[in-house]
């Protein structure tokens, strides 16, 4: 396949390149943009949720201080694949020890994921950061500030992160479904936003998954890409065994496992989500979570999912009549 016809990836094609471009985190994109203006930047620690602009935002910068040839002067490393003290000692190392020779007298060193890094590992970072600063300066990227080493936080300007609004994500989704083409419902919209989790990576790569079917992206279509049976439709499910129907409960669950491919977990699961929909009283669905999460224990035990799942709607089933006593 030619260069030409391999597809590319939305995350990437619509990837900001630069800071103003950022989809909010609007101080820190102020601040980062101060150290453009002096070209220096001290040693950077970015924290918060996936897909709230962390990595984005640290390839903006480089590319804001070196232009076009910002590759030359930066290494790009995943620590949760490589995050041994030998990869430490020896990449790291090798690429910190060598002298910039551009405009700016040092060189980047992003590290994402760092907050996978063993301990030691960090040690060894922490190390390697205050022999090189004349000549290389380190942006640190995690999920969650308190997994590295207070030694390291204390040698980082640190920069939070904050979840993207449902406007924000949606915003973005909308602009990109707009320039490729596709045509996406407002259920559709919801689900993607749902199953996003405010993860603006999760919800392009959800887009372009779901755009790959053909035709109209829908909330069927999304629910099926993610391997999740729509909420509506578990919903349907759970009412139907509170109302005493167990066989139809149980008819429905078996083309929920066949049409979206679901496990036992995965429908506990999303049989947990929906109890919080019911309108049924508070003290109710905290019994219900109850029984649902005992279902949940047994499945992570290794108990059979076909047994586990029906002794579930048998439970609902149980459930409903005592709720309708009173």
């Amino acid at each position: 396949m030619s260069s030409e016809e391999q597809p590319e990836l939305w995350v990437e094609k619509y990837r900001p390149r630069v800071l103003d471009e950022i989809v909010n985190q609007r101080e820190t994109v102020e601040r980062l943009k101060q150290f453009v203006k002096t070209k220096n930047i001290p040693h950077l620690l970015f924290v918060g949720p996936p897909g709230t602009g962390k990595t984005t935002a640290a390839l903006c910068l480089v590319y804001e201080l070196y232009g076009e040839n910002w590759r030359q002067y930066v290494l790009e490393l995943n620590a949760s694949d490589e995050r041994g003290i030998q990869t430490i000692r020896e990449r790291v190392k090798d690429y910190a020890r060598t002298v910039s020779m551009g405009e700016v007298p040092f060189k980047v060193i992003i590290l994402d994921e760092c907050d996978a890094m063993t301990a030691d590992a960090q040690w060894s970072l922490r190390r390697i950061m205050e022999m090189f600063w004349r000549t290389t300066r380190f942006t640190l990227i995690a999920n969650y500030g308190s997994k590295i080493i207070e030694p390291i936080q204390s040698r980082c300007a640190i920069f939070r992160f904050s979840p993207l609004s449902k406007d924000d994500v949606m915003g973005r989704v909308r602009y990109i479904a707009e320039k490729e083409g596709v045509k996406v419902t407002d259920d559709g919209m919801e689900a993607i936003w749902n199953v996003s989790g405010g993860d603006l990576r999760r919800a392009i790569n959800t887009l372009q998954a779901a755009a790959a079917f053909g035709g109209v992206v829908d909330e069927k279509t999304v629910y099926r890409v993610v391997g999740k049976a729509t909420p509506k439709e578990v919903r349907e499910m759970v009412e139907k065994a509170l109302e005493g129907k167990f066989l139809e409960a149980r008819d429905m669950l078996y083309r929920l496992i066949m049409e979206y491919g679901l496990s036992g977990p995965d429908i506990v699961r999303q049989v947990h989500t929906e109890i919080f929909n019911l309108k049924i009283p508070e003290d109710a669905k905290a019994e219900l979570a109850n029984i649902v999460g005992e279902i949940d224990h047994r499945l992570v035990d290794g108990a059979n999912d076909d047994i586990q799942l029906s002794a579930l709607l048998a439970q609902l089933v149980r459930f409903g009549r005592a709720l309708k006593r009173g």
